[in-house]
């Protein structure tokens, strides 16, 4: 062979070096999850499947091995994720799950950046016609047992309130409020699975009789039972938390108060797990889902389509729907990990 033929077949062989190494590269830099496990966490509430499975969908086009969702409440959640035991969970709700953050070691054990879902509200309301019936607008009204009677399920005399589950976060301020606004002796807050209470608490609204209940946005209950329309929001006398936020004012810009904080959600993540993995970081801090498309999919849910392959086709057909602000998230994930 002569010296050109060398000379030529070895930079042929470079050239193909290169273009291995380079695509090589190419695929790190479209997969920079590839060959990570990451175990993602939710608590109780059925309707949060939904923005756990589109997070879930997205790690897995960064190339993340994501497993199937471990189901735990928010305050062991928490420590679950800040002990490195769990990898994110896509519903912590700020500043309503404060106590449970700073339990787990805040801001050194847990990444909590960007909000996914903002302005989540909280509150108590009762069916419209009772109000407009008894000019009732405000929740310390139920102070008086007369009024209070009206919401009596059970021919105990006291209202009684549909209220949050336990560990839940919500339920402390409920209880907050039975003693701020001196109710202890004349609301019951009724708790178990909110599903069922909340499903009841429709039925007896729809035959005709005054309901008393809590709930949150973005969730299907508001579709069904529209505020404004068929129940009314309650305001409450002054603003009164527990615990880390117990020094918040509640009120809104105009003035109303509902006796919760308006809340973002977010996702957290174990912070050592995404300091190693810079991509998935950038991910959680820039994913937003709008309340409306949340409240949409949970209607969905509370009308049947509620099992897995259900939730996975609705994250889907979200994911398709929003497929370039999809793919910009990706593209910003990729570039975060590339500038490593």
């Amino acid at each position: 062979m002569t010296f050109l033929k060398i000379l030529s077949a070895g930079a042929a062989i470079a050239v193909t070096g290169s273009m291995l190494m380079t695509g090589t590269a190419f695929a790190d830099n479209m997969m920079p999850g590839e060959g990570v496990e990451v175990q993602p966490l939710k608590s109780s509430i059925a309707e949060e499947t939904f923005q756990t499975v589109v997070v879930m969908k997205a790690l897995e086009e960064l190339g993340y091995d994501v497993k199937d969702i471990q189901e735990i409440e928010y305050a062991a959640g928490h420590v679950a994720i800040g002990n490195g035991d769990a990898t994110f969970m896509a519903d912590h709700w700020n500043p309503l799950h404060a106590d449970f953050y700073k339990a787990a070691g805040g801001a050194e054990k847990i990444y909590r950046e960007g909000v996914y879902s903002p302005g989540a509200l909280q509150g108590y309301l009762i069916d419209k016609k009772t109000a407009d019936e008894y000019n009732i607008t405000n929740i310390e009204q139920l102070k008086d047992p007369k009024i209070a009677a009206l919401f009596d399920t059970n021919d105990d005399g006291k209202a009684d309130l549909s209220g949050c589950n336990p560990g839940w976060g919500c339920e402390g301020v409920i209880e907050n409020h039975l003693d701020a606004y001196g109710l202890r002796d004349t609301v019951t807050h009724n708790q178990g699975s909110y599903s069922a209470i909340i499903a009841d608490t429709i039925t007896r609204y729809k035959a005709g009789e005054s309901v008393l209940y809590y709930t949150w946005t973005p969730y299907w209950v508001s579709g069904v039972l529209v505020p404004g329309k068929d129940v009314t929001w309650l305001q409450v006398p002054f603003s009164s938390l527990p615990g880390e936020n117990k020094d918040a004012d509640t009120a809104l810009p105009d003035g109303s108060n509902y006796g919760f904080q308006v809340n973002n959600q977010q996702i957290i993540a174990n912070k050592a797990w995404t300091d190693e993995n810079p991509a998935a970081a950038k991910l959680f801090a820039i994913m937003e889902l709008s309340a409306n498309d949340i409240s949409a999919e949970n209607l969905a849910m509370r009308d049947g389509e509620k099992s897995a392959e259900d939730i996975a086709r609705h994250a889907d057909a979200w994911i398709k729907g929003h497929r370039a602000t999809f793919d910009g998230w990706l593209e910003e994930a990729r570039a975060a990990a590339n500038r490593i």
